[in-house]
């Protein structure tokens, strides 16, 4: 069975805002290159899944490291929850209907760990108790608004593990309570 883990980067008064954010530091990179070689997949809302569509194709400005990650993305599985889009592109899939079945399906039949990316996606997931962990990715600012981590009521949570990634950003791990 795999484990489906909400991740993102966000502020520190809980916004996720990745042009705000601003881009990441090379230590911080490499930490998310590393993380996304040794995912199983990962599932999208459409807004995040059209921010990620950057990585599909190489820009002559990249670096090596910006490479490494767009290899690891375009390599892995990626399922694209929505009823707006009508395609995705190469090695995803998009899931229009019933996402909540299939994710459990996806749940069940699959093995280690499953990205869920994107606010909302991840808020009907946790309504549905499918969500195993919640990664918090704690930037040193203050955006003073925007879309929030938790886009509804904070589920109850309990701290299973923290660390420093890099200078100025924590993650701290939680499970559901």
């Amino acid at each position: 069975m795999a484990k489906l883990v909400y991740g993102m980067n966000q502020s520190l008064d809980g916004y996720v805002d990745h042009m705000k954010l601003g881009p990441p530091a090379p230590a911080t990179f490499r930490h998310f290159v590393d993380l996304v070689r040794g995912l199983t997949g990962s599932i999208y809302g459409r807004g995040l899944y059209e921010v990620m569509r950057y990585w599909d194709e190489d820009l002559p400005d990249w670096d090596d490291v910006d490479r490494e990650f767009a290899v690891a993305w375009r390599n892995q599985p990626k399922w694209v929850v929505s009823r707006s889009l009508k395609s995705v592109g190469p090695n995803a899939t998009l899931i229009a209907d019933d996402f909540e079945a299939e994710i459990r399906r996806l749940k069940n039949d699959m093995v280690g760990e499953i990205r869920v990316g994107g606010p909302e996606l991840a808020q009907s997931l946790t309504e549905a108790g499918l969500i195993d962990e919640y990664h918090l990715y704690i930037h040193p600012v203050v955006l003073g608004g925007g879309k929030p981590f938790f886009a509804g009521p904070r589920p109850a949570l309990r701290l299973v593990a923290h660390d420093l990634i890099a200078e100025g950003l924590i993650r701290l791990i939680y499970a559901p309570a």
